[in-house]
């Protein structure tokens, strides 16, 4: 399937908001895939972050990050779930359309979550035409290189931008494991097959988790759409955290590649003893607080 440049697609400044940049701008209107491309052109870095609900998102959204991805990585944060898998479409479709009232700017791209895809290009269709009417997303994300083309092949030739998924993909753990993709020759040959592979079939942009850094930045520079690094080194066109995990939000440990902005649990933490406290002590509420 044929790519077309920004210049094709009638984008010149890649920005919402005419400016220079997708990160920081003030925009009329919400970034779309065209400006992604433009933004790849002219060797723009940009950030994404997580996002599972309206509060969280318009925060990043008035931060100026433009691009936010729902992923189903709301099973481990925000759900409970031990790993991506049990996820659903309903759970996904609901989070999907709280991020999408609760921003203006960026573009939100709704993840397919395991079993919503894999039986064929039908169902991702019939999957992806829900996060697209009933969310209102952007653009949608579902793993998988080679595997997946046929997927992404039909849902961009219906209309829906797809961002694709290689290297350590969590629907897959219970096949692969939580493990480096891409590592020896024979690996680092399947990752670069299936980088080109979804780029054919489509997708606007890939993301790659999990993969030396070595060959995330030959991909970045193979492929003409934008890379999204998670693990992958600095050198991909975009960089993609989970929210949780960069604001301190996540108990326990953190994988090698996050680096925590900030400690929100330490805060939330400290805050939820002093109202406590405050509340067993008697000074909570006072006159103030207080009506009549």
């Amino acid at each position: 399937m044929t790519q077309l440049s920004a210049a094709q697609t009638g984008t010149t400044s890649g920005s919402p908001s005419g400016g220079a940049t997708l990160y920081g701008g003030k925009g009329t209107r919400r970034i779309t895939v065209r400006d992604i491309a433009a933004a790849k052109e002219r060797g723009e870095k940009w950030p994404m972050l997580t996002a599972y609900d309206a509060m969280t998102a318009s925060v990043f959204d008035e931060a100026g990050i433009p691009v936010m991805l729902v992923g189903d990585s709301a099973g481990n944060c925000h759900l409970g779930y031990e790993t991506t898998v049990p996820v659903t479409l309903d759970e996904m479709t609901m989070l999907s359309a709280a991020v999408v009232r609760g921003t203006s700017r960026a573009l939100i791209v709704g993840d397919l979550p395991f079993g919503s895809y894999q039986e064929g290009p039908v169902q991702a269709l019939r999957s992806a035409t829900r996060l697209v009417k009933e969310a209102g997303v952007g653009a949608v994300k579902l793993e998988g290189g080679e595997r997946s083309h046929r997927q992404i092949e039909l849902l961009v030739e219906s209309g829906i931008p797809v961002m694709a998924h290689i290297g350590l993909t969590p629907q897959s753990v219970n096949a692969m494991g939580y493990r480096v993709q891409g590592r020896g020759e024979e690996a680092a040959q399947q990752l670069l097959r299936d980088a080109k592979a979804v780029q054919d079939a489509g997708a606007f942009a890939v993301v790659l988790e999990l993969v030396p850094a070595e060959l995330a930045a030959e991909v970045t520079r193979t492929l003409h759409i934008p890379t999204v690094g998670i693990g992958a080194g600095p050198e991909t066109d975009a960089q993609v955290l989970v929210w949780t995990d960069m604001l301190g939000l996540t108990g326990g440990r953190v994988p090698k590649f996050v680096k925590r902005y900030a400690d929100l649990r330490e805060v939330m933490s400290g805050a939820a003893k002093a109202f406590a406290e405050d509340v067993v002590g008697g000074t909570f509420p006072q006159e103030e607080h207080s009506v009549h």
